[in-house]
């Protein structure tokens, strides 16, 4: 035992004022890196609240949001009213409007439903509405650095292949009446059916191109401003071209009043050169509606756009 106050021994550098200031050092080391690992902790601690508090407002953002979206990508013309549900997956009646002050407005029966899902291939955002999109229409959005892709396509059922060639829908042609003049005036009824072939729409820096094509069919059209039970049938070939840019090509497929005519869509806007003419049997009662329709030269009806 006389061995042991040895062991309790201290180097003279530990004895006296200089031991006691190696030891608040110490002491105060340690206060210090608790406190680091405390504030540590704590920011940590703020960056999961913030990423949890982000993810829950991704997953739960109101379907208004989206309706939002939609009215400044259509530049007013497209409502997503009494918009229910999430962005995810909602509900909505779609609304036909002139644009920022206009009056004229027109709603497709029943409501538009949606959902939008996270894939290997982008976001898909599923459409359908009992009155006119009874195949879903699904719009594939591939992001990339420079801008982004939709192609359009259809789903007959969830798990089945997309479909990127045939009709993605069918809508009333009295919903045209919904943008204003001329549709309001020419009061037309009828059905407008939507066919595509590998569409698609990329931006890049800025830059709208279109790649394959669509038809849009009017079939049976009349007005009610004409005594005509029945002004014929239409079709407006949209084909985009190697270049990306939109080409338009207008027929008659049968009917009293003849339309023809083509253009294209540029970055400067539509440009589009027509004309409309009645039969020779028909040009009594056609000939106020060709006044509306375009600039009267002769018999026919000059129409012209940009």
């Amino acid at each position: 035992m006389a061995g042991l106050p040895l062991l309790n021994r201290r180097p003279g550098w530990m004895k006296g004022a200089t031991a006691l200031t190696t030891r608040w050092l110490e002491s105060t080391l340690e206060v210090a890196r608790w406190e680091n690992m405390r504030r540590a902790g704590r920011r940590w601690g703020w960056w999961g609240a913030g990423v949890g508090a982000m993810l829950g407002l991704i997953a739960y953002a109101p379907a208004p949001w989206l309706a939002k979206a939609v009215v400044s990508a259509s530049d007013g013309r497209l409502l997503l009213a009494d918009a229910k549900g999430t962005i995810w997956r909602g509900d909505a009646v779609a609304v036909l409007t002139g644009g920022p002050g206009s009056r004229d407005a027109r709603a497709l029966p029943g409501r538009l439903n949606w959902s939008m899902r996270l894939g290997l291939q982008g976001v898909s955002l599923v459409l359908q509405q009992d009155c006119c999109i009874q195949t879903p229409l699904v719009l594939i959005v591939q992001p990339a650095l420079s801008g982004a892709t939709v192609r359009v396509a259809t789903q007959a059922q969830p798990g089945q292949p997309v479909q990127t060639a045939g009709e993605i829908g069918h809508w009333p042609a009295a919903w045209l009446g919904g943008l204003g003049t001329p549709w309001n005036t020419l009061q037309l009824s009828g059905v407008l059916r939507v066919s595509t072939r590998d569409l698609s729409f990329s931006w890049t820096q800025g830059r709208l191109r279109v790649q394959g094509q669509a038809e849009v069919a009017l079939d049976n059209v009349a007005s009610r401003i004409t005594t005509l039970d029945r002004l014929g049938s239409y079709r407006l070939d949209v084909v985009g071209d190697a270049e990306g840019q939109v080409q338009l090509n207008l027929g008659t497929l049968d009917g009293a009043l003849s339309l023809t005519g083509n253009g294209g869509v540029t970055p400067s806007g539509v440009r589009f050169r027509g004309e409309a003419r009645a039969s020779e049997a028909s040009q009594g009662a056609l000939d106020n509606l060709l006044n509306i329709i375009g600039r009267r030269q002769g018999e026919r009806s000059v129409i012209s756009i940009g």
